[in-house]
């Protein structure tokens, strides 16, 4: 997959398409998920975030995926209910590789990551 966001307006990112990969605002919270714009219609995106969690939001709460090698990121480590940051190190749809900080590392999944 990859994004197909083209239009931007200030901090907010139209999806273009249904079908795009983009990053949300999950619940208004200030940490971007991973997920795919379900449906794109007056001036609101539905996003089935990597996780499975579903949300309508305003296009202000949408941006562009731009997750790569290198990119900080916050994972779920071992899907314990615990946050550490690190580096993406390995992308691949949505299997990701993570350099933690602290020095250890993980194979997970982009539903279990996120970003500020």
């Amino acid at each position: 997959m990859t994004a197909g966001i083209i239009a931007l307006s200030g901090a907010a990112a139209n999806a273009q398409t249904a079908g795009d990969w983009v990053l949300g605002n999950y619940k208004g919270a200030g940490y971007w998920f991973p997920g795919i714009a379900e449906k794109v219609q007056g001036g609101k995106v539905t996003i089935r975030y990597d996780d499975g969690d579903r949300e309508t939001v305003g296009l202000n709460a949408v941006r562009p995926y731009d997750w790569m090698i290198g990119t900080k990121v916050e994972c779920n480590y071992k899907n314990a209910g615990n946050w550490y940051a690190g580096t993406i190190a390995s992308l691949a749809g949505e299997k990701i590789g993570i350099a933690y900080d602290d020095g250890d590392k993980e194979t997970t999944k982009t539903g279990r990551c996120r970003t500020r």
